[in-house]
Parts: C-alpha cells; structure tokens; sequence
C-alpha cells in the first residue's frame, strides 16, 4: 500500500533511475549482438558440410565470431615473419595494378596503419581548441602533423587535430592549428570520447592536481616531437 502514497516526483526519480540502469545494459547488448551477427557471416565462407548446424543439429551463436579472431590472429601471426611479409608485399602489389581498388586500398591501409599502430600518435592525445570561432572551445584529438605542400605553406609550427561531433565522433572536421592555440587535456581518449558522447552529460573524473597554477595553453614539446 506504501507504493499508492508516493508522491509523483518520487516515482518520477525511481523510474529515471530504472531507466539509467536499463538503457546502458539494454544498448550494450544490442550493440554485442549486432557485432557478433555480422561476424557470425564468415561462417558462410566455409563449405556447407562444416556449418555447425550440419554436424550438431542447430546453430551455435558466435561460432563465426570465434572463427574471425581465428583467422585475424593466424593472420596475425604469419605476417610477423619473413614469408608472411613476402606475401603480403606481393598481394598488395597485385592490388596496385587495379585502378579503383588500389585507391580505396591504399587510403584504408594508410588510415588503419595510423590509428592501429603501436608506433603511431594518431589519437593519442586529447586536446583544447577553439571551434568553430574564438571564445568557443571544444575537445579534440591530436592526429600529426601537416605534411605534403601543406607543411611549406604552414610551416613546423602547426598541428593536426580531429574535431569530431556529437553523439557520432565518427564524423567530424580535420584542422590544422598552431600548438600554441591548443591545450592539453588531463583525460585519457577513452574518457573525451566517453565525454564527447554523453554530449557532456558525462564528464571525466576529477584528477588530483600537482600544481595550482594553469598550464600554459600549448602542447608540450616532448609531445610534439613524436610527431615529427
């Protein structure tokens, strides 16, 4: 009977609070489901006499997931060595030789070698910077530095940053901006995308400060000089 006596901005706080326990759960499943579905299609490249379905009677949801990590560490694996690279030069080389494909390989290739590789600085970095006018700041993340005609016209003194958007930060703008226009941020990538999301619903944690005084609005030349 206590349930009827509650007052209505009562049961509104209970049900909200129902709501942002759900909605993160509910997203993260369909999300895990939507990924290992798409990946569960590899199945289709092996012959139809191996489908688990035909030697145990019924489908066994993520048999396909299983069987792409396989592939993409056994990949892995034979590319590390001195064949694998023979191999994956000529493939390349092969693909060369075809007008579209080349171009749409090369541009994947060079993109997923920058932001996958240990060695690189793509997206390492969360940084400050005023967008899209002055007074207006938003978050942003340090990619490299010009290159190309770009540089000569620029000179050493510029950065390269990805703007994204929000909630999709698979959308956005690419800068180029003087590092002295910028300012490091204290948050790891994950939290300024977790930040970025959330349309800053959700911000970072608090850090412990060692030091009162603001940091000078520039990147730090360590940082800068793994980029070169």
């Amino acid at each position: 009977m206590q349930l009827f006596t509650l007052k209505p901005a009562t049961i509104k706080a209970y049900f909200i609070t129902g709501l942002l326990i759900w909605i993160p759960l509910v997203i993260t499943v369909w999300v895990l489901s939507f990924i290992i579905s798409v990946m569960d299609q590899s199945l289709l490249l092996l012959p139809e006499r191996l489908h688990p379905r035909n030697w145990l009677g019924f489908n066994i949801p993520g048999m396909g997931t299983l069987l792409t990590l396989v592939v993409v560490f056994i990949s892995g694996l034979l590319a590390a060595n001195f064949l694998g690279q023979k191999f994956v030069r000529s493939w390349e080389q092969m693909l060369a030789r075809i007008p579209v494909v080349n171009s749409l390989y090369n541009g994947v290739k060079q993109v997923s070698d920058t932001i996958l590789s240990p060695s690189g600085n793509a997206f390492r970095k969360a940084l400050l910077v005023q967008y899209p006018r002055q007074g207006c700041w938003t978050i942003a993340f340090l990619t490299g530095k010009p290159g190309g005609d770009a540089l000569r016209h620029l000179g050493k003194d510029y950065i390269s940053v990805y703007v994204p958007t929000t909630p999709n930060p698979t959308s956005g703008f690419f800068l180029m901006m003087r590092s002295e226009e910028v300012m490091d941020l204290d948050m790891s990538v994950d939290e300024a995308l977790k930040y970025i999301i959330s349309m800053g619903v959700v911000p970072p944690a608090p850090r412990i400060l060692h030091s009162v005084e603001r940091q000078e609005p520039a990147l730090s030349s360590s940082h800068l000089s793994g980029n070169s």
